[in-house]
């Protein structure tokens, strides 16, 4: 990040190596290539599906969140934390407040005005179709401590092209002509003073066209004209897939030296989607839709049983919510299917919470998580533990709304500093409210996650996530 009037250098331009696929998948993409299109190989459908599903996520949680609050370059910012009523991302957040501004930036340049927060966490991160993720500001580099503007635009954005803007501090060239722009914000909710100044500021934020920031006339807007999203990533993928990615093709910057890049357009070139086409309705038989929906479920199901296999999630920490040129194709893939839009690991870290027998966590059984005071999580800013349903996840539904333990979402230590968290049909005798996670009993499998915001890296080598011991 620099401050204005230097913009932003594309990190494409800085990392010049990238992991790119393996031999393997690189005879499979030739495969896809040589194959006669209606009859592709199952191994083509897989090579589509697994270079599909970064942006087939993306581009429904995107999209999604821009019609739900009330269309594109708009800034919507949470007063309260989540419930369970949640249900456009999987594996939603219960610790911070979001501010949210989808940004379309095909008209015009926008410009949001960023506040000062009274927060020990905040951050910015910014996301294209493309699932790459970028962490312009955070407070743990010191920002945030006053107000500040960033301009966003992208290399086919109409009438500007990165120069500098008076009374702009930051200038943000994106891959996506359509992103996210999200502020995540603790909210020290235990503090009910200091969380009404946080909510507050996260309110003032806007987003306003470059035109309006110089007092000229605004342009006309053109509509996106964009395809239907999906109740599910499945959906797109059986009904509409080849429509939705010429789109994001026609939207997205690809880098000619990125492996990931051109994996992608590589995967789709036999099928006639390529940048800058317009969408012919007449390709939308090129492939057979319910084929390449139990491709994207198998893997679905492949990464979703991958949560509780420490070992394999460990691994992939250090390359997960990474930018362009520092991330690969395995852990993008991974975490669109297991909860898009994250942070990386120098803001954040989320390990999952096995079972003490290796069994899957099953709201047919109570659980409880211990941890001693010198087991407790590595976090500088602050710790949760979230629980979901694995298939979905959703928060679980009950009438408490207590989706979570740690500092926002109520918890109670023990005198010795540490905690004992219940996973319960019912309220075990002498635990404190603040404690316990409720389940319906039925046959529902369960996930909890934790997140340590600004972990000591050092120590979380050495740390091991608790588990669940089965009541």
């Amino acid at each position: 990040m620099k401050r204005a009037p230097a913009f932003l250098i594309p990190l494409t331009l800085l990392f010049l190596g990238c992991q790119g696929p393996s031999e393997e998948a690189t005879a499979v993409v030739q495969d896809a290539t040589d194959a006669d299109v209606p009859t592709m190989s199952d191994a083509a459908i897989d090579v589509l599906v697994t270079r599909s599903y970064p942006y087939v996520a993306m581009y429904n949680v995107n999209n999604k969140f821009a019609a739900a609050q009330g269309g594109w370059n708009t800034c919507v910012a949470d007063t309260k934390l989540k419930d369970h009523t949640m249900r456009d991302i999987a594996r939603p957040n219960n610790d911070t407040l979001y501010t949210s501004c989808l940004l379309d930036l095909t008209n015009d340049a926008i410009i949001i005005n960023i506040p000062a927060f009274d927060s020990s966490y905040a951050s910015l991160m910014v996301t294209g179709y493309d699932h790459y993720v970028n962490i312009p500001l955070a407070s743990r580099r010191g920002d945030f401590r006053e107000p500040e503007t960033m301009l966003f635009y992208t290399e086919r954005t109409p009438g500007y092209d990165g120069e500098p803007v008076d009374g702009v501090d930051y200038i943000f060239e994106a891959t996506g002509d359509f992103i996210s722009a999200v502020f995540r914000v603790m909210p020290h909710a235990t503090e009910p003073e200091r969380f009404e100044r946080i909510v507050a500021a996260k309110q003032t934020i806007e987003p306003v066209t470059l035109a309006e920031f110089q007092g000229r006339d605004t342009m006309p807007v053109q509509p996106a004209n964009s395809p239907p999203v999906g109740q599910t990533d499945l959906d797109v993928f059986e009904n509409n897939l080849l429509e939705v990615i010429q789109f994001v093709f026609n939207h997205t910057t690809f880098d000619p030296d990125n492996a990931m890049d051109q994996g992608v357009l590589a995967a789709y070139a036999p099928l006639g989607i390529a940048p800058g086409q317009a969408w012919d309705p007449s390709k939308a038989d090129a492939i057979d839709g319910a084929r390449v929906r139990a491709a994207a479920e198998r893997i679905q199901r492949k990464w979703l049983g991958s949560l509780t296999d420490t070992g394999t999630m460990n691994k992939l920490q250090p390359r997960i919510f990474q930018p362009k040129g520092e991330t690969d194709l395995e852990a993008v893939l991974a975490v669109s299917i297991i909860g898009p839009i994250g942070i990386p690991q120098e803001e954040a870290i989320y390990p999952q919470v096995a079972t003490a027998d290796g069994e899957q966590m099953n709201a047919m059984h109570d659980y409880v998580i211990h941890m001693d005071a010198d087991e407790m999580p590595p976090a500088g800013a602050f710790w949760s533990l979230t629980l979901y349903d694995l298939d979905q996840g959703f928060f679980i539904p009950n009438d408490r709304k207590k989706y979570s333990v740690g500092e926002n979402g109520g918890m109670k230590l023990d005198e010795e500093g540490g905690i004992d968290i219940y996973i319960a049909a019912e309220k075990p005798e002498g635990v404190p409210d603040e404690n316990w996670l409720p389940i319906e009993r039925k046959d529902l499998d369960l996930s909890p996650q934790l997140r340590l915001y600004v972990p000591d890296l050092e120590k979380y080598k050495t740390w091991k996530p608790p588990v669940a011991e089965r009541l």
